[in-house]
C-alpha cells in the first residue's frame, strides 16, 4: 500500500483500492478536502481517525499555476482567509468551507472547482471524467462545465481584431464589451493587454433569431462601430441583430422585450411600439426617470393616458413590473370605485347628500358647515380639524370630511408590491376603521381610517395615497412642482434626512417659526408624535379583557402596569369600574410602536 505524507493532515495517509475502502466505513464516506463522497482509489489516515482524500485532492500541487489565470498562482489553503465574513467559489457560486484555492487578486474556488476548470484547460479528459463519477455535481447534464469542456482555449474575433482572445475567469471583474454587463463568476473571452472581456455567449451569437413577439426573424450583424437599438434608445456595441423588412436594428436581449406589461406606476396596460408620433402625447417626460423619452425609438406607453416610459425604466426592476401575456386580458384596473356612503337618505335642492349612512359608522350622518360650534373638532377619518362641509354624528362625537366620507370603499394601488413578492399588477386596497395602525409611508401612528393592503396587511392612512398616486406635487413653500423619484439618494431638505430627531435646528431645513416671539421649533415637535390618534377612542386588540381608552396624562401619572415607569406619554387606559389598568401604548402587545 502506497503511503503518503499529507499537507493538512497530522498523521501519514494510505492508499486504499475498492475493496480495501468497502472494509472502511462501508465505502460511504467524505473527502476531507473537498467534501465529496470518496470512491477507489483514494487515501486514508493510517490511525483510522475518518480522514480520507480523493487521490486527485491528495496529489493536489499547494500552489496551481492555472491557464485561466496567469497573472497570479492560485493558493492552497486549508481556510478561507481570516478576513472574509464569507467565502464564494468563483466557478460553480456555492461557499467554500475548507481548502480553497485563493489568490491576492481575489479570486477563491473549491479545491475540486479549481482541479476541475484546470483539466478543462489542459483538455485531460480522462480526468474530467473521473471528477465527473465522484462528485454528480460535474455530470453532463450541467451546462456550464460541458460547454466549457468544449470551447476553444482562442480565438480570433471580429470585435477585436489586435489580438487573439484567450479563455479565462474574469478576475478584473470587467464588463462585457458586447452587451457591456460585468459577470462575477464563470468565464470569459479576454484580452489582458487591452483590458478587455466578452461574454461566451456573447462572443458566438446566434446567426438567426425568432421571437414571437415580432413577425419576421433577425438577423445577426457585426459591426465596428456603436449603434442605436430601434427598440430601447440606447447605445450597442459590435453585435447588433436586424429585421431587413421592418428596417430596424436591435440589441440581441431586446429582440423578446415583451409586448405588453403592467408596471408599478401606471394604473393601465403598458405597450411597448418602436415608433409613436409624439402629437398624441401633452408631455414626452418618462414617468420613472423624468427625461424626455425620443419617439423615434421604442418606448412603452398607455393608450389611454398621456404616460410614457423609456424601455429601460419600465424593465427597470423585475419587482417593478409584471408581463401580461394575453393582448385582450380584461383591464380590471377600469373597475368603478364603490363610494363608503352605504345609503343617502335626504338630499337638499343642490342634489347634495345632507343625511347618510356610512359604512363605518352605525349612526346616521348629517352634512353642516357650522364651523364655529364644531371647530376644534377632528375628523375621524384622517384625524386632521374638520373644515368647509363635513357630516357629523347626533348622538356620538363622530365627524367626516365630505371629502373623506365619499372615499370609495375599495382603492387600487399600483405602486405596491407586497413584501417578499414581485409585482403582479396594481393591488386593491380595502377602506377599514377597526384598528390602530402605523402608516407604511408617514411611519405615523393612527386610529383614524387607512387603506389596508388584501394580501400582505399594510395599512396607509388617508393623507398618503393621494401623494403617492400623483406623478408630481404642489407643496406650499416652493414654486416648483416636487417629482417622485424612487432611487434618488440626497438628503430630505425639509428634515435634513437622518437628523430628524435632533435637537438643534439648522436654517436648511424646515422649520416652524414665528417672527414676533422670533420663536423656531422643529416640524415634527409642532406636529407630534401622536397626533393622528384621536384621545377617548377605544382600543380592542390588547390581552386586556375590557375596552381601553386613548388618554394622555397631563397633571397626574399613574404607574404602567406593564413597566411600572409612571404613565406620561399616550396610554391606554380601562373605563370599567373598579378597574384600574392602564399601560403605555409602547407596553401593550403586541407593541403598537413595533408594527411594520
Amino acid at each position: 500500500m502506497e503511503e503518503l505524507k499529507n499537507y493538512g493532515h497530522q498523521h501519514p495517509l494510505l492508499m486504499l483500492n475498492e475493496e480495501q475502502l468497502l472494509g472502511n466505513g462501508n465505502g460511504v464516506v467524505d473527502c476531507s478536502r473537498c467534501g465529496g463522497k470518496v470512491s477507489a482509489p483514494c487515501f486514508s489516515c493510517v490511525d483510522c481517525c475518518g480522514f480520507y482524500l480523493h487521490k486527485t485532492c491528495a496529489e493536489a500541487p499547494l500552489e496551481l499555476n492555472h491557464p485561466f489565470h496567469r497573472h497570479h498562482p492560485l493558493v492552497l489553503l486549508q481556510n478561507p482567509p481570516s478576513s472574509y465574513t464569507r467565502c464564494v467559489c468563483d466557478f460553480c457560486d456555492e461557499t467554500c468551507e475548507k481548502f480553497i484555492y485563493h489568490c491576492s487578486c481575489g479570486l477563491d474556488f473549491h479545491i475540486k472547482c479549481a482541479l476541475f476548470t484546470f483539466n478543462i484547460a489542459e483538455r485531460n479528459l480522462k480526468e474530467l471524467e473521473h471528477v465527473a463519477l465522484e462528485d454528480p455535481s460535474f455530470s453532463s447534464e450541467n451546462d456550464v462545465e460541458t460547454c466549457c469542456a468544449e470551447l476553444p482555449l482562442k480565438m480570433d474575433h471580429l470585435c477585436h481584431r489586435k489580438h487573439p482572445l484567450v479563455l479565462q475567469f474574469n478576475s478584473e471583474r470587467r464588463a462585457c464589451k458586447v452587451c457591456q454587463v460585468t459577470q462575477r463568476r464563470g468565464f470569459v473571452y479576454g484580452c489582458s493587454p487591452c483590458e478587455l472581456a466578452i461574454h461566451i455567449d456573447c462572443a458566438s451569437p446566434l446567426p438567426v433569431i425568432e421571437d414571437k413577439n415580432h413577425q419576421h426573424p433577425f438577423t445577426l450583424f457585426w459591426r465596428q462601430n456603436p449603434f442605436i437599438c430601434d427598440a430601447c434608445g440606447t447605445e450597442g456595441h459590435h453585435v447588433a441583430y436586424t429585421c431587413g423588412t421592418c428596417s430596424i436594428m436591435v440589441h440581441k436581449k431586446c429582440i423578446s422585450l415583451p409586448r405588453i406589461i403592467r408596471h408599478s406606476y401606471h394604473i393601465h396596460r403598458l405597450f411597448h411600439k418602436y415608433l409613436i408620433h409624439k402629437e398624441y402625447f401633452e408631455s414626452l417626460n418618462c414617468v420613472w426617470c423624468h427625461e424626455v423619452v425620443d419617439t423615434e425609438y421604442g418606448s412603452y406607453f398607455c393608450v389611454d393616458c398621456n404616460v410614457i416610459f423609456h424601455v429601460n425604466c419600465a424593465l427597470h426592476g423585475k419587482g417593478w413590473y409584471c408581463i401580461v401575456s394575453q393582448e385582450n386580458e380584461d383591464d380590471k384596473s377600469l373597475d368603478i370605485p364603490v363610494n363608503s356612503i352605504t345609503k343617502v337618505l335626504e338630499r337638499n335642492d343642490a342634489g347634495e347628500a345632507t343625511v347618510i349612512e356610512h359604512c363605518k359608522h352605525k349612526h346616521y350622518l348629517m352634512l353642516s358647515d357650522k364651523m364655529r360650534e364644531h371647530g376644534d373638532k377632528c375628523c375621524d377619518g384622517c384625524l386632521l380639524l374638520i373644515s368647509a362641509k363635513f357630516y357629523h354624528c347626533l348622538r356620538c362625537d363622530f365627524f367626516l370630511h365630505k371629502s373623506c366620507a365619499e372615499l370609495p370603499k375599495k382603492k387600487l394601488f399600483p405602486k405596491h408590491s407586497c413584501y417578499g413578492k414581485p409585482f403582479s399588477g396594481p393591488k386593491p386596497f380595502i377602506l377599514t376603521s377597526d384598528c390602530m395602525f402605523k402608516c407604511v409611508l408617514c411611519r405615523y401612528l393612527s386610529n383614524g381610517f387607512s387603506y389596508k393592503c388584501n394580501e400582505c396587511g399594510i395599512h396607509t392612512c388617508l393623507r398618503c395615497p393621494d401623494l403617492i398616486l400623483q406623478d408630481a406635487v404642489k407643496i406650499p413653500g416652493h414654486k416648483h412642482p416636487l417629482l417622485f423619484y424612487y432611487d434618488y439618494e440626497r438628503q430630505c431638505s425639509a428634515c435634513g434626512g437622518g437628523y430628524l430627531w435632533r435637537k438643534s435646528l439648522d436654517p436648511k431645513h424646515w422649520f416652524y417659526h414665528c417672527e414676533t416671539c422670533d420663536t423656531s421649533v422643529h416640524v415634527d415637535c409642532v406636529i407630534g408624535k401622536y397626533s393622528f390618534i384621536k384621545l377617548g377612542s377605544t382600543y380592542n386588540e390588547g390581552n386586556h379583557e375590557h375596552p381601553l381608552t386613548f388618554v394622555n396624562k397631563i397633571h397626574y401619572y399613574l404607574e404602567c402596569v406593564e413597566c411600572g415607569e409612571p404613565c406620561e406619554d399616550l396610554s391606554l387606559e380601562c373605563a370599567e369600574s373598579g378597574c384600574n389598568y392602564i399601560a403605555h401604548c409602547k407596553c401593550i402587545k403586541p407593541a403598537i410602536n413595533d408594527r411594520y
